[in-house]
């Protein structure tokens, strides 16, 4: 028929014809190729999920483990014979840091109950612990160990205990220091918790050497045994040491997408997973857009250029002709100008529209992206420098006085009394006596001195580029006690707030940053010893 032959039929057959050859390229090569673009960006933001985790897990670990072998090397070996007085002395030192929520005990070298405890579980009394797999490591170790994740006799709560022997003068084992922690305490586990990957994803942490869930974004999995062998081949390949990220179906027939980091100091791994059914959910979305979308806009096409394409056809040619330049790179992406107010024009208006949400979009993307990274720098309360970048800069600064001599020297500030203010007044007022701090801490300093918060009511001052180290150091650590000491009101009520100062020098030939932090950190707790509100500088002979 003559209909089949015109010029309109044609165009619009090969419009037709086009318009169904795009999509399927679109389907077949398109999208198979943004799939494998994202599944590569969620792998990576997986990764570096996985890592903060296992690396927060791991400094708290670290820190727990610092905190009993300095308890154990310095408790007096007479107070073991003084079960009152060595009561006192282990609730003192929980006080001042209770990083072992669920107390501090003296075990005797039997291991039948304990000689002293805080704070106080009778049932403790009765337990004997001489079989325990922490205890037997004590007795044989030089250093903290830990024991296996377990359920505790005395509390029913998923704990974990570490301990470290303590020795008398003879080197000989008198007696075992055991610190007892709760696995979803705040500020250990208990985000994993809390804080869900994507919409259904979560983590775990497992200890291949228990075959324990250790924790788990699902509670009723923490200290539940891990699969057997057979069940989960990524499952078995990361408890043979395998960490990577891969495609794995869990126990229940779920396909995930699952991130394995190590903990260093533990042996444990964390993994990170998410369902593809949630990772590739933005593909299928867009696939189905791309069927409705490029259906209906056949539809209405044909019955346009049925209707009106002597009149549309050259406004259509030239939007295309622009269109296809701003995707090609030949001209800048921008509105296009709207020639009538019909059809043609509300295409173009779509297309502006489009655009419009495109640059709002990236603006939106830019400002997102520049928070994440100043967040993943800074603490979120004060604004200062967080651990991380305060260990990037100690390495920077190193490098630095390795290659031209120039001295620096670290001052670990601990605000003393801190945790009684938030138990009376609120961590309202505490949040704000933490902020005054860090404006007073910051005041003054240099370009090139870094002041960051080290965590709770700890901070750290580097001071770079000094001429004498210890005068400036002193100097500094002088100037910043009279600042924190100088008292400021918070809804009506005054504070007159202190701190130690802990001040390590970087004089020492071969000293790494964590043993300069760990220098500063106990010339701080010597300052706190030597009566508060004070600096100490840490000497290799008088405080080791």
């Amino acid at each position: 028929m003559k209909i089949f032959q015109s010029m309109k039929f044609r165009l619009i057959g090969l419009g037709v014809t086009l318009m169904l050859i795009a999509v399927v390229l679109r389907i077949m090569l398109a999208l198979p190729f943004a799939q494998t673009l994202l599944r590569h960006l969620v792998e990576a933001q997986q990764q570096s999920i996985a890592t903060y985790v296992a690396r927060d897990v791991d400094n708290s670990i670290l820190a727990r483990r610092a905190l009993l072998s300095e308890l154990g090397a310095t408790l007096p070996p007479a107070l073991v014979r003084d079960p009152e007085k060595l009561a006192l002395w282990l609730r003192e030192r929980q006080r001042i840091n209770p990083l072992f929520n669920n107390g501090l005990m003296v075990v005797p070298p039997d291991g039948q109950g304990y000689i002293a405890q805080y704070p106080q579980v009778p049932l403790r009394k009765v337990l004997s612990y001489a079989e325990t797999d922490w205890f037997q490591a004590a007795l044989r170790a030089d250093g903290p160990v830990m024991g296996r994740p377990q359920r505790g006799r005395a509390s029913g709560k998923p704990i974990m205990i570490m301990a470290v022997p303590v020795r008398d003068a003879a080197k000989g084992v008198i007696a075992v220091m055991a610190g007892v922690v709760t696995l979803n305490t705040p500020g250990f586990l208990d985000r994993l918790q809390e804080i869900p990957l994507g919409a259904s994803g979560g983590f775990l942490v497992i200890s291949p050497a228990d075959k324990l869930f250790v924790a788990a974004t699902n509670p009723s999995m923490v200290l539940k045994p891990t699969p057997p062998p057979g069940v989960n081949r990524l499952h078995d390949r990361a408890m043979a040491g395998y960490r990577g990220t891969e495609i794995t179906t869990n126990a229940f027939g779920v396909e995930e997408l699952s991130t394995m980091v190590t903990v260093p100091s533990t042996g444990w791994f964390v993994v990170a997973r998410m369902p593809t059914a949630e990772v590739f959910h933005p593909i299928r979305v867009v696939r189905n857009v791309l069927l409705i979308s490029s259906l209906a806009f056949m539809a209405g096409l044909v019955a346009i250029l049925m209707i009106l394409l002597p009149r549309m056809l050259r406004p259509l040619t030239d939007a295309a002709r622009s269109i296809r330049e701003m995707a090609d790179g030949k001209r800048p992406l921008a509105p296009l100008p709207i020639v009538r107010q019909d059809e043609v024009g509300d295409l173009a208006l779509g297309f502006n529209y489009l655009v419009a949400r495109l640059r709002d979009k990236d603006a939106a993307l830019r400002e997102s992206e520049a928070r994440l990274i100043f967040m993943a720098h800074h603490d979120g309360l004060t604004g200062l420098y967080n651990r991380a970048m305060l260990e990037e800069r100690m390495e920077q600064v190193a490098a630095h006085a390795g290659r031209n001599g120039a001295p620096f020297a670290l001052l670990f500030c601990d605000l003393d009394g801190f945790k009684p203010i938030n138990d009376k007044y609120g961590h309202r007022a505490g949040d704000a006596l933490l902020c005054e701090i860090a404006v007073r801490l910051s005041a003054g300093r240099r370009r090139g001195d870094t002041v960051a918060r080290f965590g709770g009511d700890e901070f750290v001052v580097l001071l770079t580029d000094l001429k004498d180290a210890r005068a400036d150091a002193a100097g500094v650590a002088r100037q910043l006690l009279t600042a924190i000491a100088t008292p400021f009101d918070i809804d009506g009520k005054m504070f007159l707030p202190s701190a130690s100062i802990g001040i390590a020098l970087s004089g020492d030939a071969g000293v790494t940053p964590s043993q300069l932090m760990s220098r500063a950190d106990n010339a701080m707790y010597q300052a706190k010893r030597e009566g508060k509100n004070r600096y100490h500088i840490f000497d290799e002979k008088a405080d080791r």
